[in-house]
């Protein structure tokens, strides 16, 4: 669970500019910061992805991505910078199982701009899509709710919002921010959960 919390930041806020590491000294903080979190780290991917076979794998995916990153700018907290980029690393990999390769398709003119499932499917696998969003938005703190719908479906600009909440822009920025990992992260985890239901 706290895990989840610390995953809801930008790898790109969770570094320090400039601070980059000897070989040495990336050992050192990998195994004093990154490996104490192993246990946690293999739950949350437990939990989040559904092929086991893979977990181990995807560890390693993981830990590779962190000290390729920390060679350049050590992040500020190592415990939500794993969490983050492991986030990051599942929602690439559900993106590319959806996408299929040009090359695993013999003969290009085939394929239907309408899509391969008749109108009704589409229509149902859209109203399931919808189900599991509003899901998620309802799952939301309600300052993070009300900023996502204010912003990302009603289209109100940053101050637009501030002024509607009656809050700071920056506080507004925060809510979208935390709000929109949030929900991600809440989304994925109930299209996971279909898919293991399925």
């Amino acid at each position: 669970m706290a895990e989840n919390l610390d995953s809801g930041r930008e790898e790109a806020d969770l570094r320090l500019t400039g601070a980059a590491m000897t070989a040495a000294e990336l050992e050192d903080w990998f195994v004093r910061e990154v490996l104490p979190l192993e246990t946690m780290l293999i739950r949350f991917l437990r939990r989040n992805w559904r092929d086991r076979s893979d977990i181990e794998d995807l560890r390693q995916e993981i830990y590779v991505r962190v000290c390729e990153a920390a060679e350049v700018d050590v992040p500020k907290s190592a415990k939500s910078f794993v969490f983050a980029t492991a986030r990051n690393l599942l929602t690439d990999l559900i993106r590319r199982e959806n996408v299929v390769p040009i090359e695993a398709i013999a003969d290009p003119d085939s394929i239907s701009t309408e899509g391969d499932a008749p109108l009704q499917d589409r229509a149902l696998i859209a109203k399931d899509d919808l189900r599991r969003l509003q899901n998620a938005l309802s799952k939301l703190p309600p300052r993070h709710r009300e900023a996502v719908i204010l912003g990302r479906i009603e289209g109100l600009s940053g101050r637009e919002i501030a002024v509607r909440m009656g809050i700071a822009e920056g506080t507004v920025s925060q809510h979208l921010k935390l709000g929109m990992h949030a929900l991600t992260d809440l989304y994925l985890r109930d299209a996971i959960d279909a898919g293991r239901r399925s």
